[in-house]
């Protein structure tokens, strides 16, 4: 029987580069001979975000952050809990075989939390320091996409397949915000500011809820409305560097973005 998790546990995709840059085959050669040493062969540094599995409530939603100095701050908040945000910080070590993290102790748990390393995701280990292998596995996993999406300015550039082009009979530029905290949305449809929920779950999983609206009446309320449906049907999502898609299942892309970064 598998032991039960401390709720906060997660793990973590780790990897950096010799700094001595030794010779491309020695490289080759340990590479191949530590296929999972991602301590030594991934960019492991940075911020990991994702809704990990909860027994008593609706998803621990954890951000870590690791540093190259091998501190750590980690964020948890229970969703659908009141006052369940809790933050920590402190150092984080290595295994020898260098594709496992281990945080210091958190809180008041006996169980220092570890993490295995993947190539830009962390995964919570149990108890015993092994990875969950059934059904829920996904749920267990943090990524640094779930992260990168947050706190931008997403430009809206393109609705079902057709451009966004934008003159002076548009109010605003119609754009979506996702906050960090209390996983709210907010943004403008081309008159309307708009505003709601959102959850991301890995690997690029995301809903929206449906959005509140001011209501002024302006020119291009039908675009509106259809970046608003847009938003309510989006069940997926890719990152390519400043640009993002919103999807739904097999379907042709509902809606692309791209940064604005602001001056």
């Amino acid at each position: 029987m598998r032991k039960m998790l401390i709720p906060f546990i997660f793990i973590f995709t780790v990897a950096a580069f010799n700094s001595c840059n030794p010779p491309a085959s020695t490289t080759k050669a340990t590479a191949l001979a530590n296929p999972d040493n991602g301590r030594t062969f991934l960019d492991w540094d940075g911020i990991y975000r994702g809704v990990l599995l909860c027994a008593v409530c609706e998803g621990i939603q954890t951000t870590i952050y690791l540093n190259r100095d091998l501190g750590y701050r980690l964020k948890i908040k229970y969703l659908g809990k009141e006052d369940s945000v809790h933050e920590y910080s402190g150092k984080f070590s290595w295994n020898a075989q260098g594709n496992t993290i281990t945080l210091d102790k958190i809180g008041n748990s006996n169980q220092p939390p570890s993490y295995f390393a993947g190539e830009n995701t962390l995964t919570q280990l149990d108890m015993n320091g092994n990875r969950i292998m059934d059904k829920t596995a996904n749920q267990y996993i943090l990524s640094k996409d779930s992260y990168a999406i947050l706190e931008k300015y997403w430009k809206l550039t393109e609705l079902n397949g057709k451009p966004i082009l934008m003159d002076s009979s548009f109010s605003k530029e119609p754009h979506i915000i996702l906050k960090e905290n209390n996983n709210r949305f907010i943004g403008n449809g081309g008159c309307n500011n708009i505003s709601g929920t959102y959850k991301l779950q890995y690997p690029n999983r995301i809903s929206f809820s449906k959005a509140t609206a001011t209501q002024m009446a302006c020119s291009h309320l039908d675009i509106e409305s259809m970046f608003l449906q847009a938003l309510e049907n989006a069940d997926s999502y890719t990152i390519n560097g400043d640009n993002l898609v919103l999807n739904r299942a097999r379907m042709a892309p509902l809606a692309r973005f791209k940064t604005v970064y602001m001056k």
